[in-house]
């Protein structure tokens, strides 16, 4: 099955699951930066609809309050987000290498690691 896409609320709700592991919804929302903080409503509806996209599942209930945990791998979801930025781009890395130097976010310190990981890679193949 292909990975769901995922929202950037919703990569900010499962952030706070990979972080604190099972939750239920108000430690989600309460786990939510204060400033701009969503309605508790607003946090159990995208829950919802994660677990609706198989990203999120119930795993016990106490009370009223159900408790949830991601069943998506952070690097799945993130594989799938570069994809679909790729796919923006024709599949080409090179537009966002390039304006990710351009910003000072890729040093040269971070190029000289990927060329190790690349050879690295060369050599298992």
């Amino acid at each position: 099955m292909a990975e769901p896409r995922i929202s950037r609320f919703e990569l900010q709700l499962l952030e706070k699951l990979w972080e604190r592991g099972p939750s239920s919804v108000r430690e989600i929302q309460e786990s939510l930066p204060e400033k701009d903080r969503p309605a508790y409503t607003t946090v159990q509806t995208m829950i919802y609809r994660l677990e609706e996209k198989g990203a999120v599942r119930r795993v016990k209930k106490i009370g009223n309050a159900h408790v949830f945990q991601a069943v998506l791998a952070r690097k799945a979801v993130h594989r799938r987000l570069i994809g679909d930025l790729l796919n923006l781009f024709g599949g080409s890395a090179a537009p966002v290498m390039s304006h990710l130097i351009e910003t000072g976010v890729l040093t040269l310190a971070d190029i000289k690691e990927l060329e190790k990981t690349l050879a690295v890679m060369e050599t298992e193949q």
